[in-house]
C-alpha cells in the first residue's frame, strides 16, 4: 500500500483576516452564481404545469421508482426515533453498508471508515471545505460539483473530454492536468454511470486511471450515486484498483428512489481516516447529525433482502429498454449520444442540425433548451450548466417521465420470465415517447 503523506490545510478564514486587519466579504463567492441548474428546472417544470401547461419533465434527473416496501416499512417503524445520533452515523448502518460493499464490490471496508451525511452533496462540500486542494472534473460533469468548489474558494481544473470517446475520462487526460504540478494536493472527481451522460467505464479503463491517480498521489472521489443502476447490474468500483486514495460515495437518492430522504454517506480507505475525521469535526459544528428515523430505515436498504435485489434488477432492466429505445429514436434522427450503460440520462448532441438552429437564433445550449420548452413543453438542461461550452448545442436528457410503480408492477408481472419489449414501452412510457417525437419535429423544423 502506498504511503500518504496528505496535510489537512486548516484555517480560520475569520481569525486570519482579523489578526491582518483584512475585511472579510462573505458574498465574494457566491456573486453571479445561480440557484441549481436540476432544482431550477423541477420548479420551473412545476410552474408551467400549474398553469395547465403540458410538461415533459426531462429535465429534473429524480428517479421515477417508489421506495422499496421494506425500506419504507422500516422508516414506519422507526418513526418514533428522536435523539440525536452519532456524528458519523447509526452504527448498524454504517455496518449493513460496509458489508454490502464487501458482499457486492469486493471493497473491504469497516464502520468506523463511513460517514453519513443529509445526501452526498453536503458530503462532497465538507470535503472541499476540509481539504486544501484543487478540485479536477471531467466535463461534462454533474452540475453542483464546481459551484461548490467556487463557493468554498477552491481552483478548478476542468478536464475536457470528447464525444469520440463518450464524454468519458481517459488516462492520458488525467496525466496532462497531473504532471504540470505533480506535487500539488488534487481531489479528481469521477462519477460514473455518468450525469449526463449515462455513460460507464470498462475495468481497463479504470485500472489505467487508477495508476495514474496513485502516480500523484491524489484523492479520487468516485461518485458512484448510480452504480446500482447500471443496466447490466455490472457496476466495478475503482476502489478495488485503488483502494488506499479513493473514497467512494454514494446514498439512497436514485437506486433507492429516496431523493427527497436526503441520506447519503461516504466510505473511506484506512489511509483517510484523518478526512474523516476533519469531516466529522466540521459536520459536528454545521448539519450535527442526519435524520435518526431515515438513518435506521436506511439500514433495511443495505441489507441482504431478495425482495431488494429484485426491485433493484427490475428497475435496471425498465431503465435498460427505456434508454436503448430513445437512444435508437434520437440517433436515426442524427441526434448523437452515447448509448447509456446506466442512470437514466442521455447527452444528446444537436451538431447535425446546427445549421439550421442557428438560423432559427438558437446559438447556444441555453437558448436551445429555453426555446425547446417554451415551444414543445419538453424540459431539457443546457450542457452548459454541465461545464461545457455555451456555443456547443448538447443537453442532458432524463428519460424519467414514467409511472415508476406502475412499470414495476407490469414488469413483474406481465415480464416476470421474459424481456421488455416495445409492447412494454407502450404501455408504460406513452408519454416520453411523445415527448420524444415532439423533441425531433421540433429539432427537425426548418
Amino acid at each position: 500500500m502506498v504511503a500518504f503523506n496528505f496535510i489537512p490545510f486548516f484555517y480560520n478564514i475569520y481569525g486570519m483576516a482579523k489578526k491582518q486587519n483584512i475585511r472579510v466579504d462573505l458574498n465574494l463567492n457566491i456573486r453571479g452564481l445561480k440557484k441549481s441548474a436540476t432544482l431550477a428546472i423541477n420548479e420551473k417544470s412545476k410552474e408551467l404545469i400549474a398553469q395547465g401547461k403540458k410538461v415533459y419533465k426531462l429535465g429534473f434527473g429524480q428517479s421515477p421508482f417508489p421506495v422499496p416496501q421494506p425500506v419504507v416499512d422500516s422508516l414506519k417503524e422507526h418513526a418514533q426515533e428522536k435523539d440525536y445520533l452519532a456524528v458519523k452515523g447509526l452504527l448498524p448502518l454504517r455496518e449493513a453498508i460496509a458489508g454490502y460493499y464487501q458482499r457486492n464490490q469486493n471493497v473491504k471496508c469497516a464502520a468506523d471508515q463511513i460517514l453519513i451525511g443529509p445526501g452526498s452533496k453536503e458530503l462532497l462540500f465538507l470535503l472541499q471545505l476540509v481539504y486544501y486542494g484543487d478540485l479536477v472534473i471531467p466535463t461534462p460533469s454533474w452540475v453542483s460539483y464546481s459551484p461548490q468548489a467556487l463557493i468554498v474558494g477552491r481552483r478548478v481544473n476542468w478536464v475536457r473530454t470528447h464525444q469520440e470517446n463518450d464524454w468519458r475520462l481517459t488516462a492520458e487526460e488525467l496525466e496532462s492536468i497531473c504532471e504540470q504540478d505533480p506535487e500539488r494536493p488534487r481531489i479528481v472527481i469521477l462519477n460514473y454511470p455518468s450525469n449526463p451522460t449515462g455513460a460507464t467505464y470498462t475495468v481497463d479503463k479504470l485500472k489505467k486511471i487508477a495508476e495514474v491517480a496513485r502516480k500523484y498521489k491524489v484523492i479520487l472521489l468516485s461518485d458512484e450515486i448510480y452504480g446500482e443502476l447500471h443496466h447490466s447490474g455490472q457496476h466495478v468500483s475503482i476502489a478495488r484498483f485503488y483502494p488506499e486514495g479513493t473514497i467512494i460515495s454514494s446514498g439512497l437518492s436514485k437506486w433507492c428512489g429516496a431523493g427527497g430522504w436526503r441520506l447519503g454517506f461516504f466510505v473511506f480507505p484506512e489511509g483517510l481516516s484523518w478526512l474523516l475525521d476533519a469531516m466529522s469535526i466540521v459536520a459536528s459544528e454545521t448539519f450535527t447529525s442526519t435524520s435518526a428515523p431515515i438513518q435506521y430505515a436506511a439500514v433495511s436498504a443495505f441489507q441482504d433482502n431478495p425482495e431488494i435485489t429484485q426491485y433493484l434488477k427490475d428497475a435496471q432492466r425498465i431503465l435498460r429498454i427505456i434508454g436503448r429505445t430513445v437512444h435508437a429514436k434520437l440517433n436515426e434522427h442524427k441526434i448523437f449520444c452515447p448509448k447509456p450503460q446506466g442512470g437514466f440520462y442521455l447527452f444528446p448532441h444537436f451538431d447535425w442540425y446546427k445549421g439550421s438552429l442557428m438560423a432559427r437564433g438558437l446559438t447556444d445550449s441555453s437558448k436551445l433548451c429555453d426555446r425547446l420548452l417554451e415551444e414543445t413543453g419538453v424540459a431539457l438542461l443546457p450542457s452548459f450548466d454541465f461545464g461545457r461550452p455555451s456555443e456547443e448545442l448538447t443537453a442532458r436528457l432524463s428519460y424519467v417521465d414514467f409511472d415508476g410503480a406502475k412499470a414495476l408492477q407490469i414488469a413483474q408481472s406481465k415480464y416476470k420470465d421474459k424481456a421488455l419489449d416495445q409492447a412494454f414501452m407502450k404501455e408504460c412510457c406513452s408519454d416520453l415517447m411523445e415527448a420524444i417525437d415532439k423533441l425531433v419535429e421540433w429539432v427537425q423544423r426548418a
